[in-house]
């Protein structure tokens, strides 16, 4: 079996790194006729602690959320790893030299110290950003689950989805439209309605991963966003896998979300 390459090495590997640059050419979404303005890089927290499943995936999801931000310059990383590391940094005192969380493949109540006050920071004018089983966190916390817009409830074996793209103005899935395919684990969802959030990517059919009624049609979201108050949410379903990370699909479609999550 031919060993994989993952996007850690892109800045060492000339090739891989063209592919990164090839994300972030193609996902700008400034005039090339106009002069763009300097600004200073955001600051992006990125959440990985898990009191839950720990996913395979989170080292190559820290290294690409990380590549994005050198290569593209829109913004530097902070890692938010263990559980001093969220009592210390997911403070009231500490988010205010932050724009941007975001939370990896999460899982479990994480002990953020006041976590109304983080639900708060969004609303005041903050991002918040979350991949897969961000989902599957904080179950018993309702101020959460109402900020993120949906629960997991369940999922079947990994599997070919067939993804709509319900949005294709949002420039996250624009790349994708109409429809595509990719292999993932594909959740399940309670707690969601399109009355709440903003659907940007579903499922008219039920994936054929071991569930119930595979093929039959069906809504199942898959990505979406909010905007609670002055502020940006933004979730997608998919990450479970490391080839999914190394997607270079999926790399535009973070990139532009957090592009958008930072209104940049």
């Amino acid at each position: 079996m031919a060993r994989r390459r993952g996007i850690g090495s892109a800045l060492a590997n000339p090739t891989s790194a063209a592919v990164l640059f090839g994300v972030i050419a193609c996902g700008s979404s400034s005039n090339p006729g106009s002069p763009t303005p300097s600004a200073p890089p955001a600051r992006l927290m990125v959440v990985t602690h898990t009191t839950g499943f720990r996913h395979s995936s989170i080292p190559v999801a820290e290294t690409t959320v990380r590549t994005l931000g050198s290569v593209s310059g829109l913004f530097e990383v902070e890692f938010c790893r263990t559980a001093g590391d969220v009592v210390s940094l997911i403070t009231p005192a500490h988010l205010a030299s932050v724009d941007a969380v975001f939370f990896a493949n999460t899982t479990g109540d994480l002990g953020i110290p006041d976590l109304r006050a983080f639900v708060d920071w969004v609303a005041a004018g903050h991002a918040f950003l979350g991949t897969h089983s961000a989902s599957d966190t904080y179950h018993d916390a309702p101020e959460y689950l109402a900020l993120l817009g949906g629960e997991f409830l369940t999922h079947g074996n990994i599997a070919e989805a067939d993804v709509k793209v319900d949005d294709p103005s949002h420039a996250s899935v624009a790349h994708l439209a109409p429809r595509f395919r990719i292999t993932d684990e594909l959740y399940r969802f309670t707690r969601v309605s399109r009355d709440d959030v903003h659907v940007l990517l579903s499922m008219d059919r039920n994936p054929d991963d071991g569930l119930p009624g595979a093929g039959l049609p069906a809504d199942l979201p898959l990505a979406w966003y909010r905007t609670p108050g002055n502020g940006r949410v933004f979730y997608t379903a998919l990450g479970h896998r490391e080839e999914v990370w190394q997607d270079t699909r999926f790399q535009r479609h973070l990139l532009e979300a957090i592009r958008w999550a930072l209104r940049r």
